[in-house]
């Protein structure tokens, strides 16, 4: 069930664009292109009013064929123009070779003095399990490991992770100081103050290439509607899985496919829509 405090971010109708938040997407590579466009596109699919994929040239114009929607910017513009977004994603489908993780080391650095959420997932997560040190990590981190990716991050084993989901997502959480969102059958969110929601959303449907990417877009743009992370991460597990639950309806839970899931979230969204309607 939906919990009773979980509501969507509301829509202003004097509004343009910059009204429902900017999105600054760092994603992809030569053989990780989807991910890039799931990403970005999940998050305008939730409200976000306009969303900026950073990458190589040939990954920008291979997504750039697939939508339309999407604003394009070479990654050696990022630095000039990080004061414009509300919210950054960086991470899905990044690779993790030695020139990726030298440009990931300079952008939390550069992260770290901002003041917006900013999320981190996939080869974000392998790259950042890497870095040793006192980290300098930004103030409104959200990270969204699966289990494989959480050992890597707290040295743990697999097994453990899974045995005990809530202690840690706790220990990633007062490890790096963030909001952390634990994907799992019933995925766990824990907040900066250790509050913790369980998702009940979602099956088997779920469990393809390309659905981590759909939530962090989710994620990111829910955020950058100005929902606080604990809020937008639980709001955006659970219409993650609600779209799942919605398009396997329709698929099977044997044929959905993450870039499925993006046509299915505004049916998520009218589900919840339609609750509040009752409830009022």
């Amino acid at each position: 069930m939906v919990e009773n405090n979980m509501k969507l971010p509301k829509r202003e109708q004097f509004s343009n664009k910059g009204t429902f938040g900017k999105v600054l997407n760092i994603a992809g590579s030569e053989y990780y292109t989807g991910a890039a466009y799931l990403s970005s596109v999940a998050a305008l699919k939730v409200g976000c009013g306009y969303v900026s994929l950073s990458s190589s040239p040939k990954v920008l114009n291979t997504v750039a064929l697939r939508s339309s929607d999407i604003v394009y910017m070479p990654l050696e513009n990022i630095k000039n123009k990080i004061s414009d977004f509300n919210v950054i994603s960086i991470g899905c489908g990044l690779s993790t070779e030695l020139s990726v993780s030298i440009l990931f080391k300079s952008m939390l650095e550069t992260f770290s003095g901002l003041d917006i959420p900013v999320i981190i997932d996939a080869d974000g997560l392998n790259l950042l399990s890497k870095m040793k040190g006192n980290l300098k990590l930004p103030q409104n981190l959200i990270l969204t490991p699966h289990p494989k990716e959480a050992s890597r991050l707290l040295n743990a084993e697999v097994e453990d992770i899974v045995d005990k989901p809530i202690q840690y997502a706790k220990e990633i959480t007062e490890k790096y100081g963030c909001t952390t969102v634990l994907k799992m059958h019933s995925t766990v969110v824990c907040s900066k103050e250790k509050d913790i929601y369980i998702n009940n959303t979602g099956n088997s449907a779920l469990a393809k290439a390309g659905s981590g990417d759909v939530l962090t877009g989710m994620i990111s743009g829910l955020c950058a509607q100005g929902m606080d992370n604990y809020e937008a991460s639980k709001l955006a597990v659970y219409l993650h899985g609600k779209a799942g639950e919605i398009a396997s309806g329709m698929l099977s839970e044997y044929s959905v496919l993450a870039s499925d899931l993006l046509k299915y979230i505004p049916l998520a969204i009218i589900d919840i829509m339609r609750r509040d309607v009752l409830e009022e």
